[in-house]
């Protein structure tokens, strides 16, 4: 029935936007590590990547997570020749995280999981109604 196709796509559109969800979670919480030892890498900001999938019995298009991948741009630099991280010129390798940039894309993921949930409130509602008015 299509009503219960239509569940099940925006249950993979919930899915994703909750991995996206974690992704961004596990940015925001490494914002301001690392590295251990003077001149390491500190972490490495992580994005996620969507894709089409089709699945073959429902003959529809469902969204599935492609990779999660890092992000190459440069790190940050902070110079504090005292912290036990610096390099040999007093710089400190901060993380490529841009919270405000995480916060925005976290605030996204967020109505497109809540659009998805929308829609599963919606087709439930219409096969309520319609196997009410079958009774």
């Amino acid at each position: 029935m299509e009503l219960f196709d239509t569940m099940f796509i925006s249950a993979s559109g919930m899915r994703a936007q909750g991995q996206r969800l974690r992704v961004i979670a596990e940015n925001i919480a490494n914002a301001e590590s690392v590295g251990e030892t003077p001149g390491a890498d500190p972490y490495r900001r992580k994005v996620i990547t969507f894709k089409n999938a089709l699945d073959r019995e429902m003959q529809a298009d469902m969204v599935k997570v492609a990779k999660i991948d890092t992000d190459p741009s440069e790190f940050r630099k902070r110079y504090d020749p005292s912290h036990p991280a610096a390099d040999e010129a007093g710089y400190v390798s901060l993380p490529n995280i841009n919270t405000l940039v995480e916060m925005t894309d976290m605030r996204e993921a967020q109505r497109s999981y809540e659009a998805n949930l929308k829609v599963i409130e919606t087709s439930r509602s219409m096969l309520t109604r319609t196997i009410d008015i079958l009774r």
